[in-house]
């Protein structure tokens, strides 16, 4: 049963045909979504709207940018929705042409593959262990000079789920500005922390013209499959470009249609939020009353485990664990952490529990 692969969140099929177990019998704790799926107003308002696919949807996409600028307080006028957070990751990274980058490790993988793929040369500011993942300031900032394009990072990080408050983010911006370099913000997992407005970047977008913010549906609002994502910004410089740039009808009619109705569903999203907090910090306070154990404090709606037996390796405990048929991530592929580190998302309460009896039989 030994397999050296550590399974992202959407290889449920690769772990089905390796393990032997039946996908429908996994819970997924390595997909970072939310754990009360789709909310019912989107499952209703799509099978009420399903005819819409017959029809191209507004070239312009102007009710769906008035609506995210409602849920996001900024101008629509400084919004641009893409075919998921990956376009535009894409778009921006075309648009820039950056000849060195620097990205906030360890981090999401996807950003290093389109620059890769545009042929930038890669450089890494790794948060470290000993400062609990939280970003060391003074530190970094030896890391920018005048050879860095662009900079990335996820806010909160994944693996992580470390973040930055809008201080720490003003003085990250305006140093970069300095030196010309644009910042990129990932908030896919934004909305799942506490307090959402002392983490975000969007307010930022109107003072910083070397800033972009992206965020998508997949996550928060439980729905990877509709691809819909967008990006903040207040440089009309890059939003002009993206615009030129990006594939016409690049959203379809469902996903048009399901914005105009996700990001007002406040019920969804405030039950999301209680959901999230509760268990985030039951899950927190349990597991860090096991001593063989390190857990770091979480703002995503996943956390970050390390391994101190070190008999054990985060791939022991996958297996133990997927034998449960509970799928938790093995992060021995992240730049810079080493093969004792898991990862496992928010659930829920009874799903987390089972989790939990796993991690004190192995650990205690």
């Amino acid at each position: 049963m030994q397999n050296t692969n550590a399974f992202h969140g959407s290889d449920v099929e690769a772990v089905e045909d390796i393990y032997k177990i039946k996908k429908e019998g996994i819970t997924n704790f390595s997909s970072n979504v939310n754990p009360l799926g789709i909310s019912p107003k989107l499952r209703k308002t799509l099978a009420q709207r399903i005819d819409v696919i017959s029809t191209y949807p507004d070239r312009n996409y102007k009710c769906l940018r008035i609506a995210i600028g409602e849920y996001i307080h900024a101008d629509y006028q400084n919004i641009l929705v893409g075919n998921g957070s990956t376009e535009l990751i894409s778009l921006l990274i075309q648009m820039r042409k950056p000849k060195t980058a620097l990205l906030l490790g360890p981090t999401y993988s996807e950003y290093e593959r389109e620059l890769s793929l545009r042929g930038s040369a890669i450089t890494y500011y790794y948060l470290k262990e000993k400062d609990e993942f939280e970003l060391d300031y003074r530190d970094f900032k030896s890391s920018i000079n005048e050879n860095i394009d662009m900079l990335i990072l996820c806010n909160p990080n994944n693996p992580t789920s470390t973040c930055l408050d809008n201080r720490r983010l003003k003085m990250v911006l305006s140093l970069c500005r300095k030196y010309g370099i644009l910042v990129l913000i990932d908030e896919t997992y934004v909305e799942f922390v506490t307090d959402v407005e002392a983490v975000t970047a969007v307010p930022l977008t109107t003072v910083y013209d070397n800033l972009v913010v992206l965020r998508g549906v997949s996550k928060f609002f439980a729905a990877p499959g509709l691809r819909l994502g967008y990006a903040v910004s207040g440089n009309f410089e890059f939003l002009d470009f993206m615009n030129e740039k990006k594939n016409p009808w690049s959203i379809n009619s469902l996903a048009e249609v399901a914005g105009s109705v996700i990001f007002s569903d406040t019920a969804y999203i405030e039950k999301t939020r209680r959901l999230i907090d509760d268990e985030r910090n039951f899950m927190y306070e349990e597991l860090s009353r096991l001593p063989k154990l390190k857990v770091y404090r979480p703002t995503g709606n996943f956390i970050l485990v390390r391994i101190e037996d070190k008999s054990v390796t985060a791939q022991d405990f996958f297996e133990f664990c997927i034998k449960r048929g509970l799928m938790i991530r093995d992060c021995s592929s992240f730049a810079s952490l080493k093969d004792y580190f898991v990862r496992f998302c928010i659930m829920q309460p009874e799903k987390n529990r089972e989790l939990l009896r796993c991690f004190k039989e192995y650990f205690y």
